[in-house]
């Protein structure tokens, strides 16, 4: 009898820890999907922007400053630019969980392969 109560509060415990698990798993993957989704674009005055000479802009580029810079660069043409072509904000693997501007730039931009 003791033995038979026992084993039915390890398989009681064993559903409840299945089921702990198993909620666990589902609340970080909706969290992860949902952190993902809300992406914001980044802002130019991000410190991590600043310092790679992020503009929303190529155009605004300050030449002077950024040498490395050449018309016609832009993020929808950089090998970090994570957006679809036709896209006019996409993430960036320099700023994770972060858009950038398809038509923007920053100093790590490296042409697309």
């Amino acid at each position: 009898m003791e033995q038979d109560r026992i084993r039915n509060e390890r398989r009681h415990l064993l559903k409840i820890g299945t089921l702990t698990v198993a909620a666990a798993a589902v609340g970080s993957y909706a969290r992860s999907a949902a952190a993902q989704g809300a992406s914001q674009h980044l802002d130019e005055k991000d410190p991590q922007a600043q310092a790679l000479g992020y503009q929303h802009d190529a155009a605004k580029v300050d030449k002077a400053k950024f040498k490395n810079y050449q018309a016609g660069q832009t993020c929808a043409n950089c090998q970090q630019y994570q957006g679809k072509p036709k896209d006019e904000w996409g993430g960036c693997t320099i700023f994770p969980g972060k858009q950038v501007n398809a038509k923007g730039w920053c100093s790590a931009w490296v042409k697309k392969a």
